[in-house]
């Protein structure tokens, strides 16, 4: 077991951050811990009491993030990795889904886990060392019909992540990008939106939405072995920049980028040809 230090992860009311936030506390932790309902706040803080630290925040308010983390860092001084687990999907075409599920959707995704990040770097930079884990999904590397605002905010994330970590490497700080495929969480059940739908998108983001209704509770990944997992990354002198979760996302990452490599092989000598002439 590593040293004890002290986590800070959003959404610890379901999921992936429940059961990161217990698996930490389990191994001698000090966790950090935000849901927006009052109930969460006070069942998460039961699981260990004087270790498990409740915080009360909603992403879309990303303003109120910066006071948080200035309560956080004085209630427990020194923070050690910060996770931004929050974030939910919503299912639909580009048509489909309203401007209101665009906004939140980002603001949740991605504003939400941005404005954590630059609330933090401050504190980390100091120290010269620490973490940053951004639960991104298979979604941020590859776009889906029926998905596609949802793997947005996915694309934003991994790209603000990517350049984060060479910005902050000569600081001592590290951040991974985590990639899980489908997991056995309410992702794709009770945390899921689903956009008025319009019947000539059926054959494409309607095929998504049957997905979801037959995947739920049936997912093949297991999120305790996700939270393993990155409590051990965290052990890790060199990690990965991006960390794939179980045999679909491998599965799915490797085709995508296989099947880009070849298209760009496909029309490099094209592609080429538009630079000035020598």
């Amino acid at each position: 077991m590593s040293s004890p230090q002290t986590w800070f992860i959003t959404g610890v009311s379901t999921g992936f951050g429940l059961e990161l936030a217990k698996l930490a506390l389990e191994q001698g932790h000090t966790v950090a811990g935000t849901a927006r309902r009052p109930a969460d706040l006070t069942a998460f803080e039961a699981l260990a009491p004087g270790r498990a630290h409740a915080f009360p925040l909603n992403l879309t308010e990303a303003g109120t993030v910066p006071g948080v983390v200035a309560q956080v860092i004085e209630r427990l001084g020194q923070v050690d990795v910060v996770v931004n687990n929050a974030g939910y999907g919503t299912a639909g075409a580009i048509e489909e889904v309203t401007d209101e599920q665009i906004r939140h959707q980002m603001e949740v995704n991605f504003f939400g886990a941005l404005a954590v990040m630059r609330a933090f770097l401050p504190h980390l930079r100091r120290q010269r060392k620490g973490w940053i884990l951004n639960l991104s999904s298979i979604a941020g590397v590859l776009a889906n019909p029926g998905l596609g605002l949802y793997c947005a905010s996915k694309f934003a994330l991994e790209a603000v992540s990517e350049a984060l970590a060479k910005e902050v490497a000569p600081l001592g700080i590290k951040v991974v990008i985590i990639e899980p495929g489908p997991f056995r969480t309410d992702f794709a059940g009770r945390s899921l939106v689903v956009a008025p739908a319009i019947p000539d998108y059926a054959a494409t983001a309607g095929a998504m939405r049957r997905y979801f209704e037959q995947a739920d509770g049936k997912q093949a990944g297991d999120p305790v072995k996700a939270a393993r997992a990155m409590l051990e990354l965290v052990t890790m002198e060199n990690p990965p920049l991006r960390l794939a979760m179980g045999n679909r996302a491998v599965d799915l990452i490797r085709n995508k980028l296989e099947s880009q490599l070849a298209e760009l092989a496909q029309h490099e000598s094209w592609a080429r040809s538009l630079d000035y002439d020598a």
